[in-house]
């Protein structure tokens, strides 16, 4: 996966070294990015402590909404693979203490399930 499954909506996994310099300033001392994963121009983290959704916002892209999730928070998640005339597939992840879930589109295809696999084991350990 490339760049241009990221400009099509696909998910692709990404070079660590490369985020952990983008996070630098936002990542603690003993904390470490084990997976990370580009959605267009948004970023899905995985660390060893926290789940951290990044949004970049705006025409620029300069500004950014960093949502950190611990794993001990998420109660619950679901994937909604797309369908015949749906296109989108969705990850959902429900945090104890909302009502509401958090929600990540993707494009038809299989990466929406590697996103989904490294949750499970970040949420189930």
């Amino acid at each position: 996966m490339g760049l241009l499954d990221g400009l099509m909506g696909n998910v692709s996994e990404v070079d660590i070294s490369s985020v952990e310099k983008e996070l630098e300033v936002i990542v603690t001392d003993n904390e470490n990015i084990e997976k990370a994963y580009k959605l267009i121009r948004d970023l899905i983290v995985f660390t060893n402590t926290r789940l951290i959704l990044i949004d970049k916002q705006g025409v620029t892209g300069k500004k950014v909404e960093y949502h950190s999730i611990p794993y001990k928070s998420i109660t619950h998640f679901s994937v909604e693979t797309a369908g015949s005339f749906d296109l989108d597939a969705e990850l959902k992840i429900w945090i104890s203490g909302t009502a509401n879930p958090v929600s990540k589109q993707f494009k038809k295809d299989k990466s929406i399930y590697d996103v989904q696999k490294a949750l499970a084991s970040y949420v189930a350990k």
